[in-house]
């Protein structure tokens, strides 16, 4: 997550420094270093190492910010390295790492895919920064790049579980692959969980939910998380669907 956003809207966003500050960009450091070890093992073949180190660098990416917060160290380099960073653990690594595990076999179908998938997540990180000044930080413009990297990666990891090999599902990852970038550059609105305040108490049945998604990812992370990320990213089309038929249904009501 970006280093510069506070956890309201209510509270003024502090302006960035232009120093460099040690803590947060050693986590940032970490999730880049976790990108990087995806690439290194999917080269060498070893595919669900590769998928546990992008969900790895999204662990990172989510602390940066956090403690850029936390301890007010937010600054514009900061804020610069983290979308380099999430370049190479989001865009470059997902797509060179199903690349190397299922896509490799079909030719230039499968490089194209690959490289829709990084393009896109380009674009997603540009556009990113040129407007978070201006978007509902309610939500995300487009699929975020973490989650579909996570995508990506949860469907690696998931199928290595079942013993399924790339080879075996390559126009599976084919479509999910193009999927994933298409939807990072869509203007799909999904929600961001930032106006969530997790300071104020909770009713028993939230802390009973969120330790039964605590004990499924420790007995199947794969599945868990691969079947978390695949319907976030289909909910912001329910979300863009739901918002287009009510405003029919207001327009309707209005001429009526």
């Amino acid at each position: 997550m970006r280093q510069i956003y506070e956890e309201s809207e209510l509270i003024p966003a502090r302006p960035r420094r232009r120093g460099i500050y040690l803590l947060p960009n050693l986590f940032t450091t970490a999730a880049l270093f976790a990108g990087f070890y995806a690439i290194v093992q999917a080269m060498n073949g070893r595919f669900e190492r590769s998928a546990v180190a992008i969900f790895v660098a999204m662990i990172f990416d989510g602390l940066d910010g956090r403690i850029a917060r936390l301890t007010h160290t937010q600054s514009a380099f900061g804020a610069e390295y983290d979308s380099l960073s999430d370049m190479v653990s989001f865009g470059v690594a997902p797509a060179l790492v199903v690349y190397e595990w299922a896509l490799k076999g079909l030719g230039k179908l499968g490089w194209v895919a690959a490289f829709i998938y990084c393009a896109a997540a380009a674009l997603r990180l540009a556009r990113f920064n040129t407007q978070m000044d201006v978007v509902d930080k309610r939500y995300f413009q487009g699929l975020p790049s973490p989650a579909a990297a996570a995508l990506i990666a949860g469907l690696v990891w998931l199928m290595l579980d079942f013993e399924v090999q790339g080879r075996d599902i390559r126009m599976l990852a084919w479509v999910l692959t193009v999927f994933a970038g298409l939807t990072m550059i869509s203007n799909i609105p999904f929600y961001s969980f930032k106006d969530l305040n997790f300071r104020k108490s909770v009713p028993f049945i939230a802390l009973f939910f969120f330790l039964l998604v605590f004990v499924l990812l420790t007995s199947a992370p794969a599945k868990v998380l691969f079947s978390i990320f695949l319907i976030y990213s289909f909910s912001g089309y329910l979300l863009w669907f739901w918002r287009r038929r009510k405003g029919q249904d207001n327009g309707e009501k209005h001429e009526g």
